[in-house]
């Protein structure tokens, strides 16, 4: 189950789900974000043009069929020039990433492009992991790739989030791709657990940022931390939540 397959227009399960007891309240939000957000997700099912694939593939060296299926839930030719952009212009010592797939190809490749940087990306689908860690390992890249089950959020955040453990100070870029919204659609405003982690100057990229329920994350998120500034890029298909740390 690498980026390399067919787009469906739903992610995939996880077992850790059962384990997340809705309330009322949950089943409220998902229900409601999910009668609102169809159209959206019909058109996300087109993950860029071509020609915006083959631009990305051809400044980063690799070849035309590295990134063969793209949208949905998958990352769009938008989102991954954006995170070319900001590895080779900022060039980041340690990039972590919630959510495996293609945006791990081209983060390890924009890494390996600048001849340093770590890249930690976590993954609850382990089968997904060892085929992910085999995809980049056949284009000459590795990422310190893991699969870890998801738990209870966070916080105040309701959902499941990644049981990443401890994790390094100074991330210079963090990349959040996950976990899916059928969970909780506000589930991924649970990676504000680590913005302390976060370096001055460092940037946090939420995927999927036009869906209704990430908007809502955007608007917690900057009412909650005010050291950051959050602004939603509405360009490609899906749009793209981006805060930087001021202080």
């Amino acid at each position: 189950m690498t980026s390399r397959e067919s787009t469906q227009l739903l992610p995939r399960a996880h077992a850790d789900e059962a384990h997340f007891d809705r309330e009322w309240r949950d089943w409220a939000a998902l229900v409601g974000i999910g009668v609102v957000q169809w159209p959206w997700l019909l058109r996300s099912l087109r993950g860029g043009t071509k020609a915006e694939k083959r631009r990305l593939l051809d400044r980063l060296g690799l070849p035309h069929d590295a990134l063969p299926n793209l949208g949905s839930w998958k990352a769009d030719t938008s989102l991954l020039h954006k995170i070319a952009d900001r590895i080779l212009e900022a060039k980041p010592q340690l990039v972590v990433e919630f959510g495996a797939g293609a945006s791990t190809l081209i983060a390890a490749r924009a890494l390996q492009m600048n001849g340093s940087g770590r890249l930690i990306s976590f993954d609850q689908h382990e089968d997904f992991v060892i085929s992910t860690r085999q995809w980049l390992s056949e284009h000459g890249l590795t990422s310190d790739l893991r699969a870890v089950s998801l738990v209870a959020s966070p916080d105040s955040w309701r959902g499941l989030w990644y049981d990443h453990g401890s994790l390094p100070d100074n991330i210079d870029l963090m990349l959040i791709d996950g976990p899916c919204w059928t969970i909780h659609p506000f589930g991924r405003g649970a990676a504000a657990s680590l913005f302390g982690k976060i370096a001055i100057g460092g940037m946090v990229m939420l995927d999927d940022g036009a869906r209704p329920g990430e908007r809502v994350v955007r608007r917690r998120w900057a009412k909650m931390y005010p050291n950051f500034d959050f602004e939603l890029v509405s360009d490609g298909t899906k749009g793209t939540v981006i805060g930087i740390r001021r202080s």
